[in-house]
């Protein structure tokens, strides 16, 4: 019996030791993927195949972006900042699939910052905010639904697929 016990002792020992392992992960090590929001009162997702973060600055009250402009940070793997990549926006009306005539500017700023000119978010309605990113081969894309993400803001910090 005393047997038994040590070995079912000794898995339990070892299980939490290979869980622990993973758990770490989660905190930057091993393969999976963090993306770190940097700004509170900003817009944040993933995109769908976790290829990039983007994170939207709407205003310039943490991040001075200037009046009528839209900021946009975007990460890649490993959290680095990704420059010289091709962004590509459209924005459009859910209820009706009108899409709000461009042509938006969009300069990179480097590290990681995109400014995008010619874009309003403050209009009422339910509306759909995709931004796809190209850089290299990687290609990936999210959605924003406003007014609902205005709403569910994340709070600054790390983040995984």
């Amino acid at each position: 019996m005393k047997k038994i016990i040590t070995a079912v002792v000794s898995l339990v020992f070892v299980f939490g030791l290979l869980t622990g392992g993973h758990a770490h992960e989660g905190h930057g090590t091993g393969n999976k993927k963090i993306f770190t929001k940097h700004f509170q009162n900003t817009l944040f997702d993933i995109t769908e195949h976790g290829a990039y973060s983007i994170e939207v600055l709407l205003d310039d009250t943490e991040y001075k972006i200037g009046k009528g402009v839209v900021g946009m940070v975007v990460h890649g793997e490993k959290d680095s900042d990704v420059i010289g990549a091709k962004l590509t926006i459209a924005h459009k009306n859910i209820g009706t699939g009108e899409l709000v005539p461009g042509p938006f500017t969009i300069t990179d700023k480097e590290n990681g910052l995109y400014i995008v000119s010619g874009l309003n978010l403050q209009r009422d309605g339910r509306w759909e905010l995709s931004v796809t990113v190209k850089k290299g081969d990687v290609e990936d894309s999210v959605k924003f639904l406003f007014p609902d993400i205005l709403k569910e803001r994340h709070p600054k910090g790390q983040y995984s697929p």
